[in-house]
């Protein structure tokens, strides 16, 4: 790697000053920034997954509004801007308000104390919050003969916290008692923006705000959070050339293993370019490897409180409908699990037509993630104890040694099928195809289930870099891992894939019938 300097990538880091003084690459977004706050409505509201740049852009409008000129030298902003004005700022970071109504309290007393001493404010002892937060507005205002931009980011983390526990109506009552202030005082406000994940309407930000415009689905608005493909050309050549290196990749093989696990978000039916996660793809980038950032992030803690039977809708949720009227304008607590699942990012659009979006997955990084998670619950064994199985089975299936491979897969699914209740309703054979799919999904495998070709429908494909395996189930009573490879030989299951550098293994399995498990298999060449 002699010849490529290392340069200075921004993971995890939210501030835009920090970026800009420290010399941390910046994805230039200063002209969408620009058209939103001189072209767009007053009042805003954007809805991304968590990790998604939602709080650097809100403090690059900050940044912006505060008139910091110096920051913003070189880049596009510089050929629209002309009149660097410095309007007064109020920004609340709601993910510091906890998850119930006296934390949330605790947090805005704070903030307003720190605003009140800046415009030398001195609130009566007995001040609500509500009067505090108007106070503030209305002192700025006067004092800087410019109205008052405000900026709330992720709005609704105390609200996602105290979700399903008796806190949740006292933090949504502070809510409406707070930010009615927000419609009252509009003579007084320039702009105000609004950040968030999932959309509880029931508070005064929606509620109050009926002129609050939802810029989540607007076509301009598309790329403002997150990475396109152009701008990976235009500012990552460096770290795609280093990665390559590295891993003994061509640029090529680079790029598509970075589209495949981090790319495929879209956010308007409008304007369908392809995002990518931003926290993802610039750790991938720094460190030089393929890795489940977001989920080690935290992305999956909240998925129990507003999705039940994960495991076992799984399947489903990789190719759902949703009428538009639910995704755009829906509260997310009676949204149904389609609306949390794309709100938050583990969902996104495939298409839309007459009304009705279709959802799905948008890419390996999120799929293994939910894959990981479920597994324990279908295999109805600890997270650990699934850990050290599937890396032995995955490192079995690296290297081909298929005996091993299937002794691991066998101590996973042991009287599953029988003992989990969930999946009561799914035949046999589809009971064992969901497990075994999945356990294959969580270890980071391509896996493609029921693969239609001319000769028949393989009930598994699974791809690793040196190894196609075609795999049939049966069940003992039909024949089992003989009538499995059969099947597999006569159909010519093999055959769509001996083009492939790759070795291809057919490989028929044997499965109870009662629902006690992997009884044995049977290898085909």
């Amino acid at each position: 790697m002699a010849g490529i300097k290392k340069r200075r990538l921004p993971a995890g880091i939210q501030s835009f000053k920090v970026i800009r003084e420290e010399g941390y690459l910046y994805v230039d977004k200063s002209d969408i920034i620009w058209q939103l706050v001189n072209n767009g409505n007053k009042y805003n509201y954007l809805s991304r997954p968590r990790r998604f740049g939602k709080s650097v852009l809100v403090d690059t409008l900050q940044m912006y509004l505060e008139g910091r000129r110096d920051l913003f030298e070189g880049l596009k902003i510089m050929q629209l801007e002309n009149d660097w004005k410095q309007y007064p700022v109020i920004r609340l970071d709601m993910s510091r308000g906890g998850a119930n109504a006296d934390t949330l309290r605790s947090y805005l007393n704070l903030r307003f104390k720190e605003y009140e001493e800046k415009y030398s404010i001195t609130p009566e002892p007995t001040a609500q919050l509500a009067d505090r937060f108007h106070s503030i507005i209305t002192t700025a205002n006067k004092q800087a003969g410019l109205r008052v931009a405000i900026l709330i980011d992720e709005y609704d983390a105390p609200l996602q916290h105290s979700w399903n526990t008796p806190q949740h109506d006292e933090c949504t009552e502070t809510y409406r008692e707070v930010f009615a202030i927000l419609k009252a005082d509009d003579e007084y406000e320039q702009f105000v923006f609004i950040t968030g994940i999932t959309k509880f309407t029931q508070i005064s930000l929606f509620s109050v705000l009926n002129n609050l415009t939802n810029i989540s689905f607007l076509p301009e608005y598309a790329a403002i959070c997150g990475i396109t493909e152009k701008e990976i050309s235009d500012n990552f050549k460096p770290e795609l050339e280093r990665m390559a290196i590295r891993n003994d990749w061509t640029i090529g093989e680079t790029h598509d293993r970075l589209k495949n696990y981090y790319d495929g978000y879209h956010f308007c039916c409008d304007n369908m370019v392809d995002i990518y996660n931003p926290f993802s793809l610039v750790n991938a980038l720094d460190q030089s490897k393929i890795s489940n950032f977001w989920a080690a992030s935290g992305a999956t803690s909240l998925l129990p409180k507003f999705v039940d039977n994960l495991d076992v809708s799984l399947e489903y949720f990789d190719n759902c409908y949703i009428d538009s009227t639910t995704l755009e304008t829906c509260d997310v607590s009676d949204g149904g699990a389609e609306l949390f699942l794309y709100q938050s990012g583990y969902l996104t659009i495939k298409e839309y037509e007459g009304g009705v979006y279709t959802l799905g997955f948008p890419n390996e990084e999120v799929r293994q993630a939910l894959c990981k998670l479920v597994v324990p619950a279908l295999t109805l064994r600890t997270r650990s104890q699934v850990i050290s199985t599937q890396s032995l089975m995955l490192k079995m299936l690296l290297i081909g040694n298929v005996d091993e491979a299937m002794k691991a897969l066998k101590a996973l699914v042991a009287d599953v099928p029988y003992s989990n209740r969930k999946l009561a309703s799914m035949g046999m054979e589809e009971r064992y195809r969901l497990i075994i799919s999945t356990i294959l999904n969580a270890i980071g495998l391509k896996v493609e289930v029921e693969k239609m070709i001319a000769t028949g429908c393989i009930d598994m494909t699974v791809q690793t870099s040196r190894y196609v395996y075609v795999i049939e189930l049966k069940l003992r009573n039909n024949g089992g891992k003989d009538a499995a490879t059969t099947q597999i030989l006569d159909r010519r299951y093999l055959e769509p894939f001996k083009a492939d550098k790759r070795h291809v293994i057919g490989l028929g399995i044997e499965l109870d019938e009662e629902g006690k498990g992997l009884l044995g298999w049977k290898r085909v060449e």
